[in-house]
């Protein structure tokens, strides 16, 4: 299932719930399930069964007909994503030792995806320049990283940023004895 379309169902949830006057354990009890998992529903941290989510859709006395009817799956529609920091995808990279990556969220975007993540880079962390099909966007969160081209290096401090074509050769040293921390945005524009 979509994260979108999960987004879209705790948000109805929660939304009817409230319309109805109901609480949380309200509903979980009506439901037969736990008050957590209610929440964890509605604030998208978790996903229900299909037999879990009819149970919570009946308990709020909705036709499931309307209930999904009403989850508006219109690509040109607003949504406010939030993932929490203990929701982050945690991966490493070929060829890279001491390069932690986060994923913190990506998303396709009409003929684009932005994918947003977390770089931690340990003292001593080593890779050989690399390429991205992307627009690099980076910003310095904790310590001081020498972001190496081929013909030019760049410094960058704590509240730094810089975006780049990522199909220029490149790689990030961490110019500390701790760790670094950038955000790091890449902007991927698909083929049709």
């Amino acid at each position: 299932m979509k994260e979108d379309i999960l987004i879209k169902i705790g948000n109805q949830i929660k939304e009817r719930r409230k319309n109805k006057g109901i609480t949380i354990q309200e509903l979980a009890d009506k439901a037969s399930v736990s008050k957590g998992l209610i929440s964890q529903i509605e604030n998208s941290r978790a996903i229900p069964s299909l037999m879990v989510l009819i149970e919570i859709i009946r308990a709020l006395d909705i036709d499931l007909n309307i209930f999904f009817k009403e989850i508006d799956l219109d690509k040109t529609a607003k949504t406010i994503l939030v993932k929490r920091k203990d929701e982050y995808y945690y991966f490493e990279k070929e060829q890279a030792l001491g390069f932690k990556y986060h994923r913190i969220f990506t998303k396709a975007i009409e003929n684009s995806t932005v994918d947003i993540v977390l770089l931690e880079l340990e003292p001593n962390a080593s890779r050989p320049m690399v390429i991205t099909e992307a627009f690099e966007y980076k910003y310095m969160l904790i310590g001081q990283i020498e972001y190496c081209f081929e013909n030019e290096k760049i410094t960058l401090n704590e509240g730094d940023s810089m975006l780049f074509d990522g199909r220029i050769p490149h790689t990030p040293r961490n110019l500390t004895q701790i760790s670094a921390l950038m955000l790091v945005i890449y902007f991927f524009e698909d083929k049709i």
